[in-house]
């Protein structure tokens, strides 16, 4: 009966582990991107740089680096969902970097009048949405 028992218990804690698991995942990613927008900076808030980059977005460029636009794939999940090819984005100059630095703005929607900007500063580890 012990052994019964024993085994119901084990296939009861396995199964429940199984459910739980990519429930759990599921809810950190929509943690995450929650609190991802929670988190905001205003356009006054910004570096000098990223306020000059925003400007360059509203303008359609000239860009100075020639990744910037590019499709910003969200694999990590950091922003809210949509559709590939949604995301782009674009560096915020470093001053002393001799590369492009961890600084971005990453917008969604259309690219002159972007329906949502985030900026990280630490090379897509954290954002903050922009708003005015």
């Amino acid at each position: 009966m012990a052994r019964i028992a024993a085994f119901k218990f084990a296939l009861t804690s396995v199964l429940l582990t199984a459910m739980i698991g990519p429930l759990a995942q599921a809810r950190s990613v929509t943690e995450r991107a929650a609190s991802s927008n929670s988190a905001t900076v205003t356009v006054a808030e910004l570096p000098r740089q990223g306020r000059e980059t925003l400007e360059l977005i509203r303008r359609g460029g000239p860009f100075p680096h020639e990744k910037d636009g590019v499709v910003f794939a969200n694999r990590e999940r950091a922003l809210p969902s949509h559709r590939h090819g949604y995301w782009h984005e674009y560096t915020v100059p470093t001053p002393g970097s001799h590369d492009r630095g961890a600084r971005r703005i990453v917008c969604g929607g259309p690219l002159r009048m972007p329906e949502a900007c985030f900026y990280t500063a630490d090379h897509y580890a954290s954002f903050r949405k922009i708003v005015e």
